[in-house]
């Protein structure tokens, strides 16, 4: 069968879409998705995105490949393999980045995607719980709930720290500036994840014209002898199928598999595709390349009160706090673990905030394990991480080999510039000295890792390099701009050069974002649907 768009994909872009294209009658619209339905109550449940952190039936589990800098560690780098996407697993911190992060992306030769263009797409798509304002929508299908008032009173300590150190505070990070400390938005409605698959895309398959096939893995698009691309050839249960459409084939993977499935197509650096005995049809080096991410380190911190620990470490907590969502819809299970933090310069001089924090009121690992859950630390703590907003250090996503089943080489080149070394030491200072500010340090027993004896500039860094990990908001792999010899799509989100394809997800930011990055996702979806409509009509 034909459909007008095809889109590859059902993630946080992907949903958007196709709620979008369908929306008014006119188009046929296939969805693709390579995972299942995500109709899991883990799913639904705020806190249960640990019970799919290492669960391979909804969750990719990528590794990169050894990281020099990283003391040749392999970074875990989990992707949604669900409807929904990797919305349908994060911890729902819903933060938009800095104005300053798309004026950039204007500034690299993308008119149309400067702070005030991008801004009506974030409002357009958001409900806000305090209703719609000049920053917020108040009728978008997203809800997105202030944590603040709900949060555990530990909190409180690291806002005053803060406010102690002459930090400023901000009670809105998607408001006029991102820079302070604050509590974190997160995208819930009634307790509930609120995200593209929930509030887009299930309304829309209502919908005649909107069409859904799960479980079915792209393995390369179809180009016509003119270089058009006319469809995209999947396996599903085992059987080879073709989808075609007569407009557009629209790709959102994400910054992972959209360059793997652009490269197994023949569209990619030429040289890399030859090696790997793919047919080149259309030589397009930046495929892959300038892949970024935000990498994270915890401190640990024993506090003298109650946190989150003990609660979560009971049985009985536990079930006390599942009775109390279950009645309510509130308390942590309704919220995200990342309560508090902010955005932050490392040190007086830098021309914007650079280092973002986070404040857990509990400090906690997720077991390797499906069925694993939250696994508190066994004392009462609480952690603060943090990453740059806008590392400096590029990497690449590439195919392993031709062989679809297999998965793809991401090599993020974490800490490989002077700059993003700089950025932990800044960051490892600030952590010390909140934690050190006297609101904070009188609810503090000890810091257990790194610990006092690491104090020196080599030492903490020696530490960032054992212990950080991606906070998975990799980017920038089919990046937007102006030039087929830099990019991969223009500022209307058209592969360059080839006819029928677009790509709208994560990886056409030019840039990283300050701040976590499904939020942004979320718009470019939104605004690359309201051109792909216009180019249409």
């Amino acid at each position: 069968m034909i459909h007008d768009f095809v889109i590859i994909g059902a993630g946080s872009a992907g949903c958007i879409l196709a709620s979008r294209l369908s929306e008014n009658g006119r188009y046929s619209v296939l969805l693709l998705e390579a995972g299942g339905k995500d109709d899991s109550f883990w799913f639904k449940i705020p806190v249960g995105y640990a019970k799919s952190y290492y669960n391979p039936a909804v969750n990719w589990m990528y590794s990169t490949e050894p990281e020099k800098e990283l003391l040749n560690r392999r970074i875990y780098v989990p992707r949604g393999k669900v409807q929904g996407g990797s919305g349908s697993i994060n911890a729902m911190v819903f933060v938009r980045g800095a104005r300053g992060d798309f004026d950039d992306w204007q500034a690299a030769g993308n008119p149309g995607w400067s702070a005030d263009d991008v801004l009506p797409y974030f409002r357009k798509l958001e409900t806000h719980a305090k209703g719609a304002s000049e920053w917020h929508g108040g009728d978008g299908p997203i809800h997105v709930t202030p944590m603040r008032g709900m949060t555990h009173p530990v909190t409180d300590a690291f806002l005053s720290a803060c406010s102690e150190l002459q930090l400023p505070l901000n009670a809105d990070f998607n408001g006029a500036a991102i820079e302070g400390a604050g509590v974190y938005d997160i995208n819930t409605r009634n307790g509930r994840r609120s995200h593209s698959s929930a509030e887009y895309l299930r309304p829309a398959l209502k919908r005649p014209n909107l069409a859904i096939e799960r479980n079915a893995i792209a393995e390369r698009l179809v180009i016509g002898t003119d270089g058009r691309v006319s469809g995209v050839e999947v396996r599903q249960n085992g059987t080879l199928r073709t989808f075609s459409a007569r407009r557009e084939v629209i790709v959102a993977t994400g910054a992972v598999d959209t360059p793997k499935l652009l490269q197994l197509s023949g569209l990619g650096d030429g040289e890399a595709l030859s090696a790997a005995g793919i047919e080149t049809r259309r030589h397009l080096p930046a495929v892959g390349a300038n892949l970024q991410d935000h990498l994270c380190a915890s401190f640990y911190y024993r506090a003298n009160r109650p946190t989150l620990n003990g609660t979560f470490a009971s049985l009985f907590g536990q079930a006390a706090l599942g009775l109390q969502y279950l009645l309510t819809r509130k308390g942590p299970f309704a919220m995200s673990v990342n309560q508090a933090g902010g955005f932050f310069r490392g040190r007086p001089g830098e021309a914007r905030p650079n280092i973002q924090l986070y404040f857990n009121p509990l400090s906690y690992r997720i077991p390797n394990s499906p069925k694993a859950g939250l696994m508190p630390e066994p004392y009462p703590g609480f952690l603060i991480a943090f990453n740059s907003c806008r590392p400096t250090s590029r990497g690449h996503v590439t195919i392993a080999s031709k062989d679809p089943t297999a998965a793809p080489l991401i090599r993020p080149n974490y800490l490989s510039t002077e700059r993003d070394i700089d950025e932990v030491i800044q960051g490892s200072r600030l952590v010390r000295r909140i934690a050190g500010a006297p609101a904070l340090a009188a609810v503090t027993t000890a810091e257990i890792s790194p610990s006092p004896s690491v104090e020196s500039d080599a030492a903490l860094l020696d530490y960032f390099r054992e212990n950080s990990g991606s906070i998975y908001h990799l980017c920038g792999t089919a990046m937007m701009g102006p030039d087929a010899a830099t990019s991969v799509v223009d500022r209307r989100l058209r592969v360059h050069g080839v006819a029928g394809l677009r790509i709208v997800d994560a990886s056409i930011f030019p840039n990283v974002t300050a701040g976590n990055i499904n939020a942004p996702t979320m718009m470019v979806a939104e605004k690359g649907a309201a051109m792909i409509l216009e180019d249409a009509a």
